[in-house]
């Protein structure tokens, strides 16, 4: 596509330099990935300003600079340099609009169905993937744990990609056969406008709780970030939300789409009624049009129970017939560190991503409601550096209430001192049966050591995650590994 055609889609408050009538290479936002005839976007980041590698952009032949710091090089250098300066008012709006434009509208070609919320947006996008494909349509997932072309896996390194990474997904999908798209979109994503200019079929809305207070500041700037997902629908699409959530009726209130229901309250549009779950999983009913359909997962807890049901609601929706959708929820896998259950024994370990202080105890409720007091709850598990540090003493307090013993040690510490991640945990905890380990591989090992031969033992926070980020380096860990190394 030449760069003079590729230059209408965006919306330039002014053009600098030599527009040139040449195929673009590429659109990126690091200056690292510049090749010849890229375009390079410069975005304002959190550790790092794009526009300081302007220069470095142009050294390695981009034909064209989009900035919106209009002091960042002076103008004489892109004349100079027979290079395009384009001066725009966000450049996270025009990498999207570019990329959207580059890759052909791929959000157009697909369905795409998007999913908000704090906790079981993955869960939920595994749910509809698998109803879909049991129903024979090929379906690309992006997503937390990894990003998937029908079975192929491509790994993840963001919940939702940048925008000219989601595009290219999207084309690659379209491309190899798909014809829905799953997309987790994370409040970070939706304020940073990854999602900008995608043309979503359908939505979803899990729940949402405190968390990501260190980027949103408050839970209201939370929601409202949430909410620009259903903002953004068009009539021609349609949204479903957990009417039993009770910020709910907030975030859809100015959608323009077709509003659905699903939840446990009896005006719900999709009922779910009488869930019942065990360490083998979770029965339910759903209640749709006067109909009652029985639905079963070997997912344990309540929790997914909503999940399944939202991707019930979403996929019958989209035209899947009712009886597929429910022989989808049947057949779907076990999500890896999603209440994924470990042991042979009687002695059960359970990883799980719970890393809010809402998921740790809807996690703990679960377990206690299974075991019925018969069984002692140990509870591993640390919180995040550099995150949000105000659920850190909450999630301290959950874990000594639900546990036998909780056992405090690091997650990914990241830059912090992970001692004082911990005295911020233990700030919150006014009985003492906790102690403090904070090698993660010792805590997890201590926990299967003290607990009694039927104990079973929550490893909670990092879930899926197959590292641990200490001062900026990343180092082989996995949870489900150290456990079944110990048990």
């Amino acid at each position: 596509m030449e760069f003079t055609q590729l230059l209408n889609s965006v919306h330039a408050i002014q053009v600098v330099g030599e527009v040139q009538r040449k195929d673009v290479a590429s659109i990126v936002y690091d200056s690292r990935k510049v090749i010849k005839n890229s375009v390079f976007v410069a975005i304002k980041g959190f550790n790092t300003d794009g526009h300081k590698f302007i220069m470095d952009a142009i050294s390695k032949g981009a034909l064209a600079i989009v900035i919106e710091d209009n002091k960042a090089v002076p103008e004489d250098i892109f004349i100079r340099q027979g290079v395009a300066k384009v001066l725009v008012k966000d450049s996270r709006v025009a990498l999207a609009e570019l990329s959207n434009y580059f890759f052909k509208e791929p959000s157009k070609k697909l369905k795409l169905i998007g999913i908000t919320g704090t906790n079981g947006k993955t869960t939920t996008s595994y749910f509809i993937k698998n109803i879909l494909e049991t129903a024979g349509n090929k379906t690309g997932l992006t997503g937390t744990i990894a990003n998937y072309i029908g079975e192929e896996k491509l790994n993840a390194s963001l919940t939702t990609p940048e925008s000219n990474d989601m595009n290219e997904i999207l084309l690659e999908m379209y491309n190899k056969g798909c014809t829905y798209a799953v997309m987790e979109a994370s409040s970070h994503s939706l304020i940073l406008k990854r999602t900008y200019n995608l043309n979503f079929s359908a939505a979803v809305f899990t729940n949402i709780t405190s968390d990501h207070l260190d980027f949103h500041e408050n839970f209201e700037n939370y929601l409202n970030a949430k909410k620009i997902l259903f903002d953004s629908l068009t009539q021609s699409a349609f949204g479903v939300y957990n009417t039993d959530d009770r910020s709910s009726s907030l975030l859809v209130k100015d959608s323009k789409a077709k509003l659905f229901s699903f939840g446990t309250a009896s005006n719900a549009d999709f009922i779910l009624r009488n869930i019942q779950y065990d360490l083998s999983g979770t029965k339910f009913t759903i209640e749709y049009k006067g109909s009652h359909y029985h639905a079963s997962t070997s997912l344990v807890g309540e929790f997914n129970a909503y999940n399944a049901g939202a991707a019930f609601a979403v996929t019958v929706l989209l035209g899947v017939d009712e009886r597929k959708a429910i022989e989808g929820i049947k057949n779907t896998l076990q999500v890896p560190g999603r209440f994924e259950i470990i042991g042979s024994g009687a002695k059960k370990v359970i990883v799980d991503y719970s890393h809010t202080a809402d998921s740790l105890e809807k996690t703990l409720a679960a377990i206690k409601k299974i075991v019925r007091n018969q069984n002692p709850v140990y509870t591993v598990f640390g919180c995040g550096g550099n995150r949000d540090k105000t659920k850190r003493p909450v999630m301290g307090k959950i874990a000594a209430s639900y546990s036998k013993k909780a056992i405090i040690t690091s997650d990914n510490p990241r830059f912090e001192d992970p001692f004082e991640i911990i005295d911020e945990i233990k700030s919150g905890i006014s009985s003492d049966n906790y102690e403090i380990i904070e090698d993660r591989e010792q805590a997890i090992k201590k926990a299967i050591e003290i607990s009694e031969d039927n104990a079973v033992i929550l490893i909670a926070g990092k879930g899926h995650e197959d590292y641990q980020e200490i001062k900026g380096v990343k180092k082989h860990f996995s949870d489900q590994e150290i456990a079944r190394k110990y048990l």
